[in-house]
């Protein structure tokens, strides 16, 4: 069982920068994969950005993103702390949505971005970029 509470999100302006973090307990030595996801209203909830918790070097590479943030965002993982890290520069209106961290048990994530790769998610956080 792993437990993930994500924080960080809020209210900004176009072009400012957030930082969501999303901490992780219970059985994190048997994490494979953390990433984020995002769902806007009305929309279905859409990958973001992925991270292999170990930090090694795939044919899939270590981090991957979503080609509308990518350059933009960064997600980065602090194992001693348990945590992941959406680092969320330039943000755009189109970045309004809750935010929602997961973790893959399965190692079923690796060169995927399907939600049904992912066991456990957080309850959420909203970031909303006004114009």
């Amino acid at each position: 069982q792993v437990e993930l509470v994500e924080s960080g999100g809020g209210l900004v302006q176009a072009g400012d920068s957030l930082r969501l973090s999303c901490a992780a307990s219970g059985r994190t030595f048997s994490i494979y994969h953390m990433a984020w996801f995002r769902q806007a209203p009305g929309e279905e909830r859409e990958f973001v950005a992925r991270i292999m918790w170990s930090g090694a070097i795939t044919f899939y590479g270590t981090t991957a993103y979503a080609d509308s943030v990518r350059a933009r965002f960064t997600i980065s993982r602090d194992k001693a702390k348990s945590t992941v890290y959406l680092q969320m520069n330039n943000l755009k209106p189109g970045d309004t949505a809750v935010y929602f961290c997961a973790a893959d048990m399965r190692q079923l994530a690796a060169g995927s971005t399907a939600e049904r790769a992912y066991d456990y998610w957080g309850q959420g956080t909203q970031v909303t970029v006004s114009s």
